[in-house]
């Protein structure tokens, strides 16, 4: 009679996504719950958002601090301060909303479909706290209507034209659609560089890592007089800008 013997190999998950299940999730959702909450009550008595754009930036902060995510800024004095910009960025990982709004010190909007706004409480904060809802049936109504607000209420915007995160860093073509405000409305663009965020969470893999992430602010680029102005040719011009240091880590490990 022979015994056969049947080794089983078991993989256990690496530290760092024990690390992101049970420590840094539940940390968050606390984080979302109680500054959701006041973010949302603050919109009874703060109709602009700067009470709930407050507890954006604060969640924002906490996330990173968290998570030990540290964001280097660097070109901010290109800006003027208090003026409304349209910020575009690339876009490489979930963490580059908290890093944006902690980063940049301005009221940043986002843009988000009309039919959200239908939603219980993300629908109501979206609606109560200034985000852009775009009705895609009458895009030009809304355009010029929110032109107005933004610069009145001293918003800015943020786009991420390329409309999905990258695997690997590299920037994708962009979308014109997130130019489309701008141009029409002459308003400035700032190009900005997100470079490494990817590593901090890998797009498909439930692990997030703690890390060094650089912003660059880029000289804004002026709009005035650009109405009509083909919004994807125009979206080239700004991706050009933010390509090569976007992409300078992407090109340090290929040399490695």
């Amino acid at each position: 009679m022979s015994l056969w013997l049947v080794t089983v190999s078991v993989t256990f998950p690496p530290y760092h996504w024990w690390r992101t299940v049970f420590y840094l999730i539940p940390a968050i959702a606390l984080y979302t719950i109680v500054l959701g909450t006041l973010s949302l009550a603050s919109s009874l008595f703060d109709r602009r958002g700067y009470a709930a754009h407050w507890c954006a930036r604060t969640w924002s902060r906490w996330i990173l601090r968290t998570t030990e995510v540290r964001a280097e800024v660097v070109g901010l004095e290109r800006l003027v301060p208090g003026r409304t910009y349209v910020f575009v960025a690339n876009h490489q990982s979930i963490y580059d909303i908290p890093i944006l709004f902690w980063a940049l010190p301005y009221q940043l909007r986002i843009i988000a479909k009309r039919s959200l706004g239908r939603f219980p409480f993300l629908g109501w904060h979206l609606r109560r706290t200034g985000h852009m809802l775009v009705d895609r049936r009458r895009p030009d109504r809304t355009i010029f209507a929110w032109a107005s607000r933004l610069t009145s209420d001293g918003l800015s915007l943020i786009v991420f034209p390329e409309g999905t995160r990258s695997r690997d860093g590299r920037v994708a073509r962009f979308k014109g659609g997130g130019f489309h405000l701008a141009l029409e409305a002459g308003l400035p663009v700032v190009p900005l560089s997100v470079v490494g965020s990817r590593h901090v969470m890998l797009k498909g893999r439930l692990a997030t890592y703690p890390g060094h992430v650089r912003l660059v602010v880029h000289a804004p680029v002026d709009t005035s007089g650009l109405a009509g102005t083909d919004s994807r040719e125009f979206g080239e011009r700004v991706r050009r800008i933010i390509q090569p240091e976007a992409e300078s880590d992407c090109d340090l490990l290929r040399s490695a």
